[in-house]
């Protein structure tokens, strides 16, 4: 593609469609590709919403093995009727 007038190799087509902020050359938004960086990888909603209770799981299953330990083996052996 060398164009032996030019021996920069500046294209001037290729320039204004690039100035062209209509044109299918451009990204449209400037902004969209510096901010896409906030919606992926750690930074996603999903990562987010899980990182924000940490422990909650290892909790959870704690718990309810402790709740199930009391039931099966620290309950009282006799009934009391008064």
């Amino acid at each position: 593609m060398f164009n032996p007038n030019n021996p920069t190799g500046f294209d001037m087509k290729t320039f204004k469609a690039a100035a062209n902020p209509t044109s299918s050359f451009s990204l449209g938004d400037p902004w969209k590709r510096r901010e896409a960086w906030r919606y992926t990888g750690p930074f996603s909603r999903w990562s987010r919403l899980r990182s924000a209770f940490p422990g909650l799981g290892i909790a959870t299953v704690a718990f309810t093995a402790y709740c199930a330990y009391e039931w099966a083996f620290l309950s009282d052996k006799h009934d009391e009727h008064h």
